[in-house]
């Protein structure tokens, strides 16, 4: 049941390469030692929930911002087997018909368990989904097909194009798996290493950029997620944005000047949804006078005021914004200066930043076949730029678009300003 069984492990070189943005046009070799890194990843999560909620079948409390454990962990063979095993038109990449018949799945009911477009959230709580030992069997399973296909794929972007899919789906399930830890309480102290300790910068001057005109988006050549769909020239007028993620010595400025009591800093839905959680201070905080007191995966800690504020809804990034006489940059301003300030000092990588965009296509969107990447959330979601410190390496490219309800306050989240 051990997926990498009979496999070399990663040279440090190898390791540091599976984990770089440029697996988004790795080939064939570099591509089967990052699956076996991601599914690795994904087992090393797993183990802390195995830890804490084996004894209860790992049930969890039914909330909007989880999935039952077992279930996440087999949805994610049943992706990798839906779109390379059983899909007969792989090699066609991004062309495929999404909708086209597909080979049987090793497990008989996998479509009916795991298919997230056509199972319910909340009716996952209440499926016969396979046991732990029939899950890893089944995630065993499916790895060895996944890799004995990619074997016999030729090296063109289409050819590989689902098992690059399969990879970064991986790892963003990897990443759920850790938010959904710091949601359940979970501890790590058995795990060293999978939560990194953030790191504590020097606070930096505001970067002013001049009025330009910036190339947005991901050109074809190599994984191009369908909503990052084209590279098109975008006017940006001057601009001044911060050098780093708002930190919490900012940010509790704001709760000491009674900024959770004030609705002028605050939107309709944003006071509305403050009222209706009952929130004083960021989620998992227990203490914010005279220092920060966070829950962090089951252990409560104090908080370096220097590091970026976390846990944080839009709501609450547009509140403090306007509590500052400053506002949320928009995802056009993050992703120019993610560029032309790399040798300034613009710093991102601790915490998705939040922005002032809706999320919406770019124009002469096309969708690729899965469409859980861009159609459902047109015009409901916020744009989030940049990465997490639980988001792997290869995961982390200037133009990818993450996106969650503004709402969403439990995943590892901040944001920057611009000058209003």
């Amino acid at each position: 049941m051990n997926p990498t069984k009979g496999r070399r492990t990663l040279l440090d070189t190898e390791a540091a390469d599976v984990n770089s943005p440029r697996m988004r046009s790795a080939g064939k070799e570099m591509l089967s030692l990052a699956l076996i890194d991601a599914r690795n990843h994904t087992l090393r999560w797993f183990a802390v929930y195995e830890e804490t909620l084996a004894a209860q079948n790992f049930s969890v409390p039914l909330l909007a911002e989880l999935n039952p454990p077992l279930w996440e962990l087999g949805h994610i063979g049943w992706f990798q087997e839906y779109w390379l095993a059983r899909n007969l038109q792989r090699q066609r990449g991004a062309a495929c018909t999404p909708d086209a018949p597909r080979l049987a799945s090793v497990l008989a009911d996998a479509d009916r368990w795991y298919d997230s477009s056509h199972v319910p959230h909340d009716t996952r709580w209440q499926l016969d989904t396979p046991d732990l030992q029939g899950t890893k069997q089944f995630l065993a399973d499916t790895m060895d097909t996944t890799l004995e296909l990619l074997e016999t794929a030729d090296d063109s972007d289409d050819a590989l194009y689902f098992f690059r899919l399969a990879l970064f789906h991986e790892d963003m399930h990897g990443e759920a798996f850790a938010y959904m830890a710091q949601t359940l309480d979970l501890s790590l102290e058995s795990a060293p290493g999978l939560r990194p300790d953030l790191a504590t910068a020097a606070p930096r001057e505001p970067l002013l950029f001049p009025a330009s005109r910036a190339a947005i988006g991901s050109s074809p050549g190599g994984f191009v997620f369908d909503n990052e769909k084209w590279t098109h020239e975008v006017r940006v007028p001057e601009f001044e944005i911060d050098a780093q993620p708002v930190s919490w010595s900012q940010y509790g400025e704001f709760v000491e000047d009674g900024g959770y009591d004030e609705p002028r800093w605050w939107s309709d839905d944003g006071w509305a949804w403050l009222q209706r959680e009952g929130r004083r201070v960021p989620r998992h905080v227990d203490q914010m006078r005279q220092g920060v007191l966070q829950q962090r995966h089951g252990r409560l800690v104090r908080v370096p005021l220097a590091q970026p504020v976390m846990h944080v809804s839009w709501y609450e990034a547009d509140a403090w914004c306007r509590w500052a006489g400053r506002r949320l940059p928009t995802e056009v301003e993050w992703e120019a200066a993610a560029h032309a300030g790399r040798s300034r000092g613009f710093r991102w990588g601790e915490v998705w930043e939040w922005t002032a965009t809706t999320f919406r296509p770019y124009a002469g969107f096309s969708a690729d076949p899965y469409l859980d990447y861009s159609q459902p959330w047109f015009g409901t979601h916020k744009v989030l730029r940049g990465a997490s410190f639980a988001t792997r390496g290869r995961m982390r490219h200037a133009r990818y678009r993450n996106f969650y309800l503004p709402t969403r306050d439990d995943v590892f989240s901040g944001f920057r300003s611009c000058a209003a």
